[in-house]
């Protein structure tokens, strides 16, 4: 990755393209400190990270803690990604949408951008609207009246409003998918404040600032710090590794004559990706195992010891093994609904059958519609897994030190999700930019 970066810097297009992406992650940072007026920040902040189980706890991990600070970029890049993922369903049921997006070329491809931007606005603006609600519940707004709630609630959207259109420039000016670029931004903001935690906890450790005799296993413990790096490293590597896994179909393609030429018997393959959907099941999933708790922040009596409520955000808790078989379940669920919009097997196997291509062993038509089924069946069960294990790996971390002694297995985040969403962009802008170098001929500097 490193190597790719220094030879694209060589070549003064992608260098200008480089310095741009850089300049607006700046832009995006900036904006991501700068703190809406009217709100008492502080409580705020301590009030989102009391509540790790609810949706909120998501939204401020991937806008990196400008949620929980209530900046201008409060709802970072959440709205349009709702967006796009909702137009794409819409196409599928919608036969209007459906036609724009295969027959319309490029006129229908802006088309469809216009009214994924529109409904951004419309997500942004109930997105906003409940924001405010919250805070305004927990009395953290510092003024009463009409014009704080106009000004928090036009913030938030101008200011997803903003994130959408930095994106779009990285998209266009700079290496390329700008809106994952600026989610990648948001987690890695959070990196340097968890190095200095540990870094921290390691000098009380050293300093005798902690009893080992009331922590005896904890991340913070010098003993135990290499032993986490390692983890991590390993953690990542798997997930590289995974994020390339694919499962490659053979296929081949018929001899025919047209005219005084022959065309075809060609051997080619599908790639089919073990991870096809992604990060996406897991976000899902965790939006809506988080209703309850979310919920439970605006019920009165769920504070309260031995109510309704209390009793069933406690069975719903994040580290109870209800919410992790429901998580997992859930994870399950999107897996192979997502890969079920991705990838449709009859169309492919139509597709072959008019180019002539056939795969080996099995017929034309619906036997190879058939097969692509059940392969497709069988690596989005992995793949589901795989994101389920990752997923709940801080949870079952945070549990088997918690039964240690340790306290800090508690606070836990959701790594697993970060990690995937960090090494899938980094994967994906490296690519990005060996590409553009293959495309300008730089062949020397990839060997």
């Amino acid at each position: 990755m490193i190597q790719t970066i220094k030879n694209a810097w060589k070549v003064p297009e992608l260098r200008a393209k480089l310095l741009f992406t850089v300049f607006a992650l700046l832009i995006f940072r900036l904006g991501s400190a700068i703190t809406v007026p009217f709100i008492n920040t502080t409580a705020l902040s301590q009030q989102i990270q009391a509540q790790s189980a609810s949706i909120f706890s998501l939204l401020n991990v991937m806008s990196g803690d400008a949620f929980a600070q209530a900046t201008v970029f409060a709802l970072s890049i959440q709205p349009y990604i709702n967006s796009s993922i909702i137009i794409q369903l819409l196409t599928i049921a919608i036969p209007a949408l459906e036609r724009l997006q295969k027959e319309g070329g490029e006129e229908g491809k802006k088309k469809l951008e216009a009214i994924t931007r529109y409904a951004t606005i419309g997500i942004a603006l109930i997105q906003a609207f409940g924001y405010y609600t919250m805070i305004k519940y927990y009395g953290l707004i510092t003024a009463e009246g009409v014009w704080p709630a106009i000004v928090i609630i036009a913030a938030f959207v101008a200011g997803s409003a903003f994130v959408m259109w930095l994106g779009e420039q990285i998209t266009e000016f700079g290496i390329g998918n700008g809106i994952s670029i600026i989610l990648f931004a948001g987690i890695i903001s959070r990196g340097p404040a968890m190095v200095n935690t540990i870094i921290g906890g390691v000098t009380n450790w050293a300093n005798g600032l902690v009893s080992t005799e009331e922590n005896p296993i904890s991340i913070l413990h010098p003993a135990f710090v290499p032993v986490v790096i390692i983890g991590m490293l390993a953690l990542v590597a798997f997930i590289v590794f995974i994020t390339d896994a694919e499962r490659r179909i053979p296929v081949q393609y018929a001899k025919r004559v047209v005219g005084r030429k022959m065309y075809g018997g060609q051997s080619s393959h599908i790639p089919i990706k073990v991870n096809m959907s992604g990060v996406l099941p897991i976000i899902f999933a965790q939006a809506i195992a988080g209703i309850p708790a979310t919920i439970g922040m605006f019920v009165p009596s769920a504070q309260v010891k031995g109510s309704g409520w209390n009793t069933f955000l406690e069975i719903f808790d994040t580290r109870g093994l209800v919410y992790s078989v429901v998580y997992f379940l859930l994870i399950i669920l999107f897996s192979y609904f997502y890969n079920t919009i991705q990838f449709n097997p009859v169309e492919v196997a139509n597709n072959l059958k008019k180019n002539g291509g056939f795969i080996p062993g099995f017929r034309p038509g619906k036997p190879t519609s058939d097969f692509l089924s059940k392969v497709i069946s069988r690596i989005t069960m992995f793949g589901a897994i795989y994101l389920g294990v990752i997923a709940l790996l801080p949870t079952i971390l945070g549990n088997i030190m918690s039964a240690l002694g340790s306290t800090t297995g508690q606070h836990l985040g959701i790594g697993g999700t970060s990690i995937i969403i960090v090494v899938g962009v980094a994967l994906e802008t490296v690519k990005a930019l060996e590409a553009q170098l293959m495309m300008r001929h730089y062949k020397g500097f990839l060997e």
